[in-house]
Order: C-alpha cells, then structure tokens, then sequence
C-alpha cells in the first residue's frame, strides 16, 4: 500500500532547474505536506496558499495571492516538479514530483524541503528541522545525506565544514546565489591556527563554556522544534477546515 509521500521507487533521472523564491515556497509547502499531514494531500489551491503564507517554519516570510499561487502552479508543472491530482473529483488539487524531479531519496527529499522553505541554515538546524519530516537520529545520519546532496549538486556548502556550518540548496537562480555567497563570506574568515596539535592555554579555558554554551544551544534548538511541531498540527487542522471548504 503506497502513502501519499511514496507514490514510487527510485533511483530518478533528474530534471530540476533554478526557481524563484515563491516557486521554492510552493514546492517546498507540497513536499511538506505531503510528509506532515497526508490526511490533506493533494492539497487544493487554497490550502498551498495557507501553507506558503503561515509565520512558522518559513523563512522568509512571504504574503502571496491567490493568483499568485495559481501563476506559480502552472509555471511548476510546465518544468515537470508538480502535477495536478487527476484523482480529485471536487476541487482541483496538485501534488509535487519532488522525488523525480530532484532525483532523491526519502531522507534526502526531506532535506531538500527544509532547506526550500527556509533557505541556509547550520547543519544542526537541518538535523532537527528535517526530522520533523524523516527520521534522522542525529548529526551523523545527517552528514552521509548532505555530502551525497552536495555532490550531485543539489546543495551547497557555504561555510567550511565544522562546527556551526551552513548549508543550503542549490536551486537559487544565478543572481540570488551570488548574493547568497557574498552574504556568507563572512563566516569563511579561517581560525587562527598553531604548529602542533595541543591547544592554547586560552583554548582550553574556554573549552568548559563553549561546551555549555553549545549543550544550551541544542537544547533551545529542541524547545524551538517541539514549539514547531505544535504549530504544524494547528496548521493540519487549518488545512482540514480548508480542504473540507475548498
């Protein structure tokens, strides 16, 4: 028995391109929803535009028309990422391609969704937020799924690697994306380096603290999350109220 979010096996021959920011935003809400809330999916047009439009789990914000959306739909299925639901009897409702389109796997499409809808983040934001979508334990079931993203061109390192690294998806068109990298060039600033392997003394007086400070950064990125989470049902519920309405 298929789920909504698993119409087909891999592996795919890609056909993604660069998209604008709202056509990320739309794509990004439909491989969403499709993980979060099934029960609504396909989704209709109004419930893709209560999904592009809502304050959490977005970044940017965005305030987005009808018409807006409906442009945005028809310009996504003529590149082949979303199709409309031929199943649908009642109101007219889309599903993405993201598996074929992107050429991914489960975990990675979860991944690839995070970053559409947020853009660049810490390799720690990822883990958690994609979570919410697949099951990813922790940092080191995320780093296999980037570098195998990052080598097929589907995501980008913008800082070295490390503690605190930033990633996102490469599917900014060629203007945005320089932006993007000039933005980021502050943090590629080297660390100070020294001829032999044992620390500073300064480095070693602030080992405590900066473990403390990076324990407390995780466990606000966990209340961040589970904050996420509660929103995402009240965001479920709302799509049910539209999708009965629609």
């Amino acid at each position: 028995m298929t789920t909504p979010d698993s119409e087909h096996d891999g592996p795919w021959t890609p056909t993604w391109k660069p998209l604008s920011p709202e056509q990320r935003r739309v794509l990004g809400v439909l491989i969403e929803k499709a993980k979060t809330t099934p029960a609504t999916y396909p989704m209709t047009h109004n419930a893709i535009l209560l999904g592009c439009n809502q304050k959490n789990n977005r970044d940017p914000l965005m305030t987005l028309a009808a018409d807006d959306v409906e442009r945005i739909l028809e310009e996504l299925r003529v590149l082949g990422a979303v199709t409309e639901a031929h199943e649908s009897t009642r109101s007219t409702k889309f599903r993405h391609r993201g598996y074929e389109w992107l050429g991914v796997e489960r975990a990675e499409l979860a991944v690839m969704a995070e970053l559409l809808l947020r853009g660049a983040q810490t390799l720690g934001e990822l883990r958690t937020r994609a979570a919410r979508l697949e099951p990813i334990a922790d940092l080191p079931a995320l780093k296999p799924i980037v570098g195998a993203l990052v080598k097929r061109g589907l995501m980008i390192e913008l800082t070295a690697p490390g503690r605190g690294q930033i990633v996102s998806h490469n599917l900014y068109e060629e203007r945005e994306l320089a932006d993007l990298r000039a933005r980021s060039a502050g943090y590629l600033t080297p660390a100070p380096s020294f001829h032999d392997d044992q620390p500073t003394p300064a480095a070693m007086a602030r080992g405590g603290s900066e473990d403390a400070l990076a324990r407390l950064a995780g466990d606000i990125t966990e209340l961040r999350a589970e904050v996420a989470r509660l929103r995402e049902r009240i965001d479920e519920l709302e799509s049910r109220l539209s999708a009965g309405s629609g």
